[in-house]
């Protein structure tokens, strides 16, 4: 099996859409948190909750585990009170049935501003029947300041060889990966599908998260990501943190 495939079966996961309004600005800190105690104490803790720094630190992509079809949104604004990212899970909108697969999902999360991108976080996660803890790595040279100048950017997640990638566009033209693979020691190149040609979409400009993973990487610091095809035409960025 080739190794590109390998990666594929391994870690690609699946897509969400947040709209501008959730990560183009950060949010402000305050307001009340989840009842997290009372969650803590009767909800086992997601072990597979992971989190990546994106947009230069503006969000943060919280990866976790179920269908591909339906991935959970935010309730509310997420809260940054004592030290710890309060983050309350919403199941997705719409009365369709969720397909049986189980894949890593990705929802984007706007970060509060007096969050330091550069320090640990450790981020709590609640919703409907679900708990989860995480301790996201702080990324020097991290600047949320300003707007997004809507440019894709790349984060380490949680589990070894995963990566959340952000694009913006339209939310009814998602790109899809095609092939990841490492192709240097500290080079990722991911390949997109090349849309339909009769494709139409949406004016609307919006966040749109995807998780998927890599191996055989010689360095764990320093990645740099390539975007090809599907309208990126041999785009490169840093994949924020270590692997």
């Amino acid at each position: 099996m080739a190794r590109s495939t390998r990666i594929l079966l391994a870690g690609l996961g699946a897509l969400t859409v947040v709209g501008l309004a959730l990560a183009g600005c950060a949010s402000s800190s305050g307001g009340t948190p989840s009842d997290s105690p009372s969650a803590q104490a009767t909800i086992e803790p997601d072990p597979d909750l992971g989190a990546a720094w994106l947009d230069s630190g503006r969000i943060v992509g919280l990866v976790t585990l179920g269908s591909s079809t339906c991935v959970p949104g935010i309730a509310d604004e997420a809260t940054y009170t004592d030290g710890v990212l309060h983050v309350e899970l919403a199941a997705p909108a719409g009365a369709e049935p969720c397909t049986s697969d189980l894949v890593p999902r990705v929802t984007l999360v706007g970060v509060p501003a007096d969050v330091d991108p550069e320090q640990n976080l450790q981020i709590e996660v609640t919703g409907d029947d679900y708990y989860g803890e995480v301790e996201l790595e702080g990324v020097a040279g991290l600047d949320p300041t300003g707007e997004t100048d809507y440019e894709p950017s790349a984060g380490w997640a949680t589990a070894p060889g995963q990566f959340v990638i952000l694009t913006w566009g339209s939310s009814t033209c998602i790109p899809e990966i095609a092939d990841v693979a490492a192709t240097g020691p500290a080079e990722v190149t991911v390949t997109y599908l090349d849309p339909p040609a009769d494709q139409v979409c949406t004016m609307d400009m919006v966040g749109r998260g995807a998780v998927t993973a890599v191996n055989d990487l010689e360095q764990d610091t320093d990645v740099e990501l390539i975007l090809t095809k599907g309208g990126f035409l041999g785009v490169k960025l840093p994949i924020y943190g270590t692997n």
